[in-house]
């Protein structure tokens, strides 16, 4: 931060103008915010810990940015298509079709195990562990076990891919190499907690992206396009369960992308609602240089309301 000096002799003016110096470097608005964030939950652990006293967080009065939320990028199937055709692998072939298909998060992806999917039922369980030999303990986000359902492409490629992936790794998306370090350092007790257990993935699906002409999409954009595919068809509080959302202002604010067919289908229900007034014939007269003036009954040189022409003319 460069203040250089005690916590209790920060104030607001300088959590301002800290902000003020990071936007000078040429970070977004929604950056500087996340750094306020940070900050305000540094300050309000010192209170916590008795560093500070109770309601002196500098950070507190700072209101953030308003910043305009961008439109989440959407994965389309013709796009997902052209991926799946620049994967080099099986391995990669089912790893982009489970983040497609069942909107898993990457960490979840990284830790899932062969006995969490059943091919009988088609179904992948996404659930915390506990250290058992190869198996590192791991516990997914909002600690919610949930279950996902698996179509049939998913199916076919895991099973192939089980059948060519390394023996003996508990982990459905380790490849040989990788298990083969991954497991010696376990062995050797060199294994470090929060290690990655697979590397370089966001690097090579870059790669897939550029070689498939779409994109540029990041792996989480294939969760995203997942939740949204399912809201399309299912109901909000069962997409947020299948998501593994535990508020579902999460599911809609940041995971539903609106699409041109959405468009498209909220016109021709708008259209369904107003389908007794017709299309056309709708122009006022009085609004057009060609149309006759119209004439209302109590006024100077309006004919009586009974008069059959004047009746005739308003229809």
């Amino acid at each position: 931060m460069g203040w250089g000096r005690a916590l209790d002799k920060i104030t607001v003016r300088d959590v301002e103008r800290f902000r003020a110096r990071r936007l000078g470097t040429g970070i977004s608005a929604s950056s500087a915010n996340k750094e306020i964030k940070v900050l305000r939950r540094f300050f309000n652990l010192a209170i916590t810990r008795g560093y500070l006293r109770k309601d002196s967080n500098p950070c507190q009065g700072i209101p953030m940015i308003r910043v305009a939320p961008k439109r989440p990028r959407y994965v389309s199937p013709n796009d997902f298509e052209c991926l799946f055709n620049q994967a080099p692998d099986v391995l990669w072939r089912s790893l982009l079709v489970t983040l497609y298909t069942t909107g898993i998060r990457l960490r979840e992806a990284m830790h899932l195990l062969w006995r969490d999917v059943d091919f009988e039922s088609s179904q992948l369980h996404v659930t915390r562990r506990s250290e058992e030999g190869f198996i590192q303990p791991w516990s997914p986000k909002d600690h919610e076990m949930r279950v996902i359902p698996l179509p049939e492409q998913a199916i076919s490629l895991l099973a192939t891919w089980q059948g060519l992936g390394p023996e003996g790794c508990p982990y459905v998306f380790m490849e040989h190499a990788r298990w083969e370090y991954y497991s010696e350092q376990v062995r050797l007790g060199l294994w470090e907690d929060g290690r990655d257990l697979v590397n370089n993935l966001l690097r090579r699906f870059k790669t897939i992206c550029r070689r498939g002409g779409v994109g540029p999409f990041t792996l989480h954009d294939l969760r995203r396009s997942c939740i949204t595919n399912w809201a399309k068809h299912l109901p909000i509080h069962v997409v947020q369960q299948l998501a593994g959302h535990s508020d579902i202002k999460t599911t809609q604010r940041f995971y539903l992308s609106v699409q041109p067919e959405d468009i498209a289908k909220a016109r021709r229900l708008q259209s369904a609602v107003v389908g007794g007034i017709p299309t056309s014939g709708l122009t006022d007269p009085k609004l057009t240089h060609s149309g006759q003036n119209r004439a209302f009954p109590g006024k100077q040189g309006c004919q009586p309301k009974n008069n059959p022409v004047l009746s005739k003319g308003l229809v």
